[in-house]
This record gives C-alpha cells, sequence and structure tokens, in this order.
C-alpha cells in the first residue's frame, strides 16, 4: 500500500493521533450551537492552533474541524451547499500545518455522522447516505488529506454507506464506532458485530475502533473485545479525558495528563495501534500520552480488573458481548483524576 498511513503502520507498532477538536474550540470563543466548520473560513489561525496543539504535544496524526462538515448538518445551518467547500479548507489548513512539521504527520479528515436516521428505521436511504459522504469526502480529497476518518458512527448501515462513499472517492479510510450505550452502539453494535462488520465490507478500513463513548475504562473494555477477535487490522482507541462533569457553567472532563497517560499505555497493551484522545483531551493531555507510551514498555494485555482499577469503574456491568460478569461496575470507588 502507498497511502501515507500505511506506509506509517508498517514502520511503527503504535501511532499517536490527536485529542478533542470541540473541547479545544470552544476554550478558543466557539459559542455553543455555532457550526465549527464556519471557522475554517473565519478563524483559519484558530483552527491551524488547534492543528498546532496536536503537534506539538506529541501526536502523528490529527483530525480536521470538519466532523459536522456534510451537507445534512450543514443544512441546520443554512450551508448545506458548502459541505464540499468548508471540508477543502480544513484539510489545506491541515496540510499547511503537517507539512511545516519536522516529522511525518498524517492529515486525518474527519467525517462525521449525518445525523439522520437511516432506513427501514428512518428516512434517510442508503443512496442519500452514499451521496452525502461521497461530496464530503471529495472536499477532503481536494484539500489533501492523507487520509478520510470516520467518527462516532452508531448504525451499521450508516457505516457502510460511508465506506462505499469513500471506495467512489478512491480514498483510504479508517472508521470508529461509539459505544456508549452499556458497551454498545446506540443502535445496539456490540465490538464483536463491529469486527464483523469491517471484514464484510468491499472496502474496508485500514484501521477501526472505538471513539468517545462513557470514558476511558470503557472504551478499553472495547478495545479488548476487538483484539479477542483476532483479526489483524490495526485497532484504533480514542477515549474521553474522565467523565464530563458541570462545573460553573461548563463542562469540564475530569481526567487528569496522569490518567490519560495510564489509558495511552493500556490501549496500546490491550491491542489498540493507533492511540488518541476524544472530549476533554486537551495538549497536556497529549503530552503525557506521548511520554507514556515513549518511556513505558510494553507489558501484558489488562486485565477487566486490572482496567478498573486504574482508570476507574466502567458505567455497566456489561458490554453486550455475553462476559456480563466479569468485572463488574464499582459504584463505591473513587475514580483517579
Amino acid at each position: 500500500m502507498s497511502d501515507a498511513l500505511s506506509k506509517m503502520l508498517e514502520s511503527r507498532d503504535w501511532i499517536m493521533a490527536d485529542g478533542a477538536t470541540g473541547t479545544n474550540l470552544f476554550n478558543m470563543g466557539l459559542e455553543s450551537g455555532d457550526a465549527p466548520e464556519f471557522w475554517n473560513e473565519t478563524h483559519p489561525d484558530r483552527i491551524k492552533k488547534l492543528y498546532r496543539f496536536a503537534v506539538d504535544n506529541g501526536s502523528d496524526l490529527f483530525l480536521t474541524n470538519s466532523f459536522g462538515g456534510n451537507a445534512s448538518r450543514l443544512k441546520l445551518h443554512n450551508a448545506g451547499h458548502r459541505a464540499r467547500e468548508l471540508s477543502r479548507i480544513a484539510a489545506e489548513l491541515g496540510r499547511e500545518v503537517a507539512d511545516a512539521a519536522n516529522r511525518p504527520i498524517i492529515v486525518a479528515g474527519s467525517v462525521g455522522p449525518t445525523g439522520d436516521i437511516m432506513q427501514p428505521v428512518g428516512t434517510l436511504s442508503h443512496a442519500d447516505a452514499v451521496e452525502i459522504f461521497h461530496e464530503q469526502a471529495e472536499g477532503l480529497k481536494e484539500g489533501g488529506a492523507d487520509v478520510l476518518w470516520l467518527e462516532t458512527i452508531s448504525a451499521p448501515e450508516e457505516y457502510r454507506a460511508a465506506a462505499e462513499a469513500f471506495g467512489l472517492a478512491g480514498m483510504p479510510w479508517c472508521g470508529t464506532m461509539s459505544f456508549d450505550t452499556a458497551g454498545r452502539t446506540m443502535m445496539g453494535l456490540t465490538s464483536q458485530d463491529m469486527v464483523q462488520l469491517v471484514e464484510s465490507l468491499p472496502n474496508p478500513p485500514l484501521g477501526y475502533g472505538a471513539n468517545c463513548g462513557t470514558g476511558a475504562s470503557d472504551l478499553l473494555r472495547t478495545v479488548l473485545g476487538f483484539a479477542a477477535q483476532g483479526n489483524e487490522r490495526p485497532i484504533i482507541a480514542k477515549g474521553n479525558a474522565g467523565i464530563p462533569k458541570y462545573v460553573d457553567g461548563h463542562i469540564h472532563y475530569d481526567g487528569t495528563p496522569e490518567l490519560m497517560g495510564e489509558y495511552a499505555v493500556m490501549a496500546r497493551d490491550c491491542g489498540a495501534t493507533i492511540i488518541g484522545g476524544c472530549c476533554g483531551t486537551m495538549p497536556e493531555h497529549l503530552a503525557a500520552m506521548r511520554e507514556a507510551l515513549e518511556t513505558r514498555p510494553r507489558g501484558p494485555r489488562p486485565t477487566l480488573e486490572a482496567i478498573t482499577e486504574v482508570l476507574g469503574p466502567f458505567s455497566s456491568t456489561g458490554d453486550g458481548t455475553g462476559d456480563d460478569t466479569a468485572a463488574p461496575a464499582r459504584r463505591g470507588r473513587r475514580r483517579r483524576g
């Protein structure tokens, strides 16, 4: 394979991804309800600063500011017709930052869910979903993204539609889902179900995994579920920096840099190859993660008990795969961070 991420995967046994997009942009002044993608045009300096946060603190790969940049989501801001353009600009800014770095950096074109529910439950058809994803993929491709990065998906139908669209764009891709409902996605998929989905695709991703969700412990339990399936495809772990809490009118994630360093090492030892953070993950978290990955030797695969001992309790007793008796959620234990 000749694309940049494949080349990096061939020479590295772990790759560090970036942290939060929304959390960092809110700290720069983004208002709740605003479309972050507009900032690609109106505040390019802030978007490049976001990307540099990742590069300067050890990330080998960062996601573009285009998560909600598809026509379905942008139509809520009367900008559905600008999906391709805004995604292109997001990638162009990323390309500029990556090319100025003193080491290889992967620009991953972020593609989030459409926000619509697909047929037969909802109204969005497969053909329309493919068209929406294809349009955004072409914009990210034009802007210079190295790889497309599908994230926070819950429905297998939407994952399949994106895979088809990315094939039409001729772009390599990675894809993660969010296992935020007792170890399953909102639409009921388990880690085992996702592996079967990925391997059934005519155009499978370079890597697959989990992002966001309910906390680092839960995400690593899902990663263990992926690893247990025994396939060789790289696994992605992109967990939140602790648990969100409402403090002084703002959402604050309680994970410390120390906790995220522990999470990064445990993610690697659980079987993840591409490791990053999601909501709440700030530059100081990334720096701690990079240091931990570089300085701490690879260890044995953690048990569920070891994960909860270090990172805190699971949010649910089981993860939906049938092994619901191991390491139950502990309700009386204080979470580190």
